[in-house]
């Protein structure tokens, strides 16, 4: 298993470079995304975030997307979709999608 963590899990550019050299160079053939409840990019907006960075850092980030979310199923099925869109993804990868619930532990399987 190949794992790869990021901010918040979500699915980029350089996600997809990972897993393609995963699967096209170590045989990789399975893919799960993994979010988690209580997560650090449910707790603002992409334009709240910019403006905290200028006024903190004087760096103007303005129409850059931080991936922030509201519900975290739905940015699993969103970040599985893109996998399964992606042409560098090939269509006999399994691609899946869950939650881990800080609370308790648990993990469960997202409907796609």
């Amino acid at each position: 298993a190949h794992i790869l963590r990021n901010a918040g899990g979500r699915v980029t550019d350089d996600v997809i470079r990972s897993l393609v050299i995963s699967q096209q160079q170590l045989g990789t053939r399975e893919i799960v995304v993994l979010h988690h409840t209580d997560c650090g990019a449910q707790s603002f907006t992409n334009e709240a975030f910019a403006a905290q960075l200028e006024r903190d850092l004087g760096v103007s980030v303005h129409g850059k997307d931080f991936l922030p979310f509201s519900d975290v199923e739905e940015s699993v099925r969103e970040d599985v979709r893109k996998l399964r869109e992606s042409p560098l993804i090939p269509d006999d990868i399994v691609i899946s999608g869950a939650v881990y619930d800080v609370n308790t532990g648990r993990i469960s399987e997202v409907t796609l």
